[in-house]
């Protein structure tokens, strides 16, 4: 499908990649991992064609199609959600419209009998096999489906693309990725703007994504599902492990150790070379030799391994005095935005020692609570206590917020730091990957995922009971990922945490407090017992979607059309009448009783499904059911072409 050949690629003097070699066949979903600066981004855009300027070839075989995930969006203002999404055919809408012109000349022409309206239904019959062949008649079925998926409502589709946040506009602009279905796709942290719910379902739908995919991710669980192949970049190469992550994790263990004895090999090797260098370098017979030495030394790639074992890192919140029972306490807590209600009459008790992840969609309230319990929002409705000897360590989603701009790194871990904790600041910071000159940079050049590990270190050099955590994974790579789960397992205090990365929650939270349509539910048990939970009522929920999106009055005009065309087509055919047209006026007459049998039955199915959960059996009837119900949709459009 796609051959790179002989990658290479300078980035400030140095060689970012350097002849790199693979293939991408159309089955592989391939995940890249590696470091921060590693070029895992770069490696995206150069196959994209969005960075042209490198070394080597990469080489398309025959007419394939590369999407791109995006991260600057191009919208029109005005366009309503469902609008902006149809931008995601503009080749079919192009086609539709030329069809739509073609029945337009023979409805309105009587030249029958000519050369130019034969034309006209050869392209009538042409443009109708393309839709076919492209599917274009589902298009607003697969719309909903990932639109649901993605998280957004019905009521949403109409709404102007304008009304919603930056995030939520990028899901729009994935879905409209999702339904163009490239032969390869490619995905830069797709799951930045997402909530759990939505991560799970895109992780399913790439799974049975027909092309292929190159992603971008620091979520490892997603990774490991969607994933058949991994792309690990390091010291400028690319090495290709034909395994999902956790067996690429496996491996690559495998291929560390033999490089540590490689480099072990190889330090030897270069101690004698240097040992060789002193003792000849000051001999006139021998000065050649040395010099002939010193230019093989310098010819010599360092094998470098990098250190992945997390469990070193021995970092610890430091515990401060014991508070009492209670941590806070709420009752009829709620919480607007002028006009807007993000929540209200929330009721809870949080006790010493409890974990407790605030899960839900976007928008819904997680992080006003959060900012609500560490003092920095003062006007709710409500009330809420606050326990005896409560002490908040408070970790802001926007990091900006909480760094001085014109401060270092070091400057801004000194000051954070107590008089117990200073002497630690620099070991400190080493565990987070500050080392070196790194210490030395300015708080406002950092990346997003330095400044996520700053203020992690931070929180790490004060004494606290208490950790509200929001969202602190963000920008942050898997290893500095796992040295913050593996402190926050050993922290004894109160942990309330915001995240979607089902993996970090795991043996993190044991009870759930999830906001949803204004409330706020309390869910006991872990994050797999929830995500059970959750997925049951997920699927009520977008066949209530579903049911409100096409109610009765949409299925009457939806008839009503269905029978115009019925009209215009026969119309359209009396030109040329023949048995054989009534033959399939016919079988047109009886799939549409078929379609309103099916559908009837699908409605049936979906309105049991807001009264209780349904059975595995029950699912399996409902999902035949709506397979038949798509046969006999394409077989009404299929027959509709013929009557032409």
């Amino acid at each position: 499908m796609l051959s790179v050949q002989g990658l290479g690629l300078h980035h400030s003097g140095n060689y970012l990649f350097q002849n790199v070699n693979f293939t991408i066949k159309k089955d592989d979903k391939i995940g890249l991992v590696g470091k921060n600066g590693a070029g895992k981004s770069t490696l995206l855009k150069m196959l994209s064609g969005e960075i042209n300027f490198y070394e080597g070839n990469v080489v398309p075989e025959g007419n394939i199609t590369i999407g791109f995930l995006k991260q600057d969006l191009d919208f029109v203002k005005g366009r309503t959600v469902w609008a902006e999404t149809m931008q995601a055919f503009e080749q079919i809408n192009a086609w539709k419209n030329e069809l739509e012109e073609v029945n337009h000349q023979m409805a309105t022409r009587t030249d029958y009998e000519s050369d130019s309206y034969t034309d006209l239904i050869n392209k009538m019959t042409e443009l109708n096999d393309l839709l076919m062949n492209h599917d274009a008649y589902n298009l607003e079925g697969d719309m909903e489906k990932v639109l649901f998926g993605l998280g957004f409502k019905a009521d949403d589709f109409q709404k102007i693309t304008d009304e919603f946040s930056g995030g939520w506009r990028m899901r729009i602009e994935l879905a409209k990725l999702l339904l163009q279905k490239n032969d390869i796709m490619l995905l830069d942290e797709p799951t930045n703007h997402l909530d759990m719910e939505s991560i799970i379902w895109l992780e399913n739908f790439l799974k049975d994504y027909p092309g292929a995919i190159v992603l971008v991710s620091h979520d490892k669980q997603f990774m490991t599902a969607v994933c058949n192949r991994t792309f690990d970049i390091n010291n400028k190469k690319v090495d290709d492990y034909k395994a999902n992550y956790s067996k690429y994790l496996i491996m690559r263990e495998d291929r560390r150790e033999k490089l540590i004895q490689a480099k072990k090999n190889q330090d030897a090797e270069i101690k004698q070379m240097e040992d060789n260098i002193n003792k000849f370098r000051a001999s006139a017979t021998k000065a050649s030799f040395a010099q002939s030495l010193i230019k093989k030394l310098d010819k010599i790639e360092r094998i470098e391994v990098d250190n992945e074992d997390v469990s070193k890192f021995n970092i610890r919140f430091v515990q401060s005095v014991v508070p009492g029972k209670v941590i806070f306490e709420a009752e009829n807590l709620g919480k607007a935005y002028g006009q807007k209600q993000i929540f209200d009459d929330v009721d809870f008790i949080v006790q010493r020692g409890d974990r407790i992840a605030l899960l839900g969609q976007n928008g819904q309230g997680k992080t006003t609570l959060a900012k609500i319990l560490a003092g920095d929002i003062k006007d709710y409705s409500g009330s809420w206590n606050l326990g005896h000897n409560v002490n908040i360590g408070y970790f802001a989603q926007n990091q900006e917020e909480v760094l001085t701009p014109n401060k270092t790194v070091l400057e801004e871990a000194e000051d954070a730091a107590t008089e117990e904790t200073r002497p630690r600041v620099r070991d400190l910071l080493g565990s987070f990957l500050f080392q070196g000159e790194a210490v030395t940079k300015k708080t406002k050049v950092l990346s997003g995922g330095e400044r996520n590990r700053l203020a992690l270190c931070k929180l790490l050099l004060r004494p606290f009971n208490t950790l509200i955590m929001d969202e602190p994974t963000n920008h942050l790579d898997i290893q500095s990922k796992e040295i913050i789960k593996l402190a926050l397992q050993k922290f004894e205090g109160t942990l309330i945490v915001i995240s979607h990365d089902r993996e970090f929650l795991q043996g993190l939270c044991d009870k759930i407090y999830e906001f949803r349509d204004g409330r706020m539910k309390e869910f006991l048990g872990d994050i797999n017992e929830y995500l059970e939970y959750r997925q049951k009522e997920t699927i009520r929920e977008i066949s209530a979607e579903k049911a409100k999106l096409h109610g009765e009055e949409n299925k009457v005009e939806a008839k009503a059309k269905k029978q115009e065309v019925s009209a215009a087509e026969n119309q359209q055919s009396s030109t040329i009448v023949s048995k054989e047209q009534k033959n399939i006026q016919n079988k047109i007459k009886k799939v549409e009783e078929k379609i309103s049998e099916l559908e009837t039955k699908v409605e049936e199915f979906e309105a049991s499904f807001t009264k209780e959960n349904p059975s595995e059996e029950t699912l399996e009837k409902y999902n035949k059911t709506k397979e038949e119900l798509e046969v006999a949709l394409q077989e009404w459009e299929y027959l509709g072409t013929q009557l032409n």
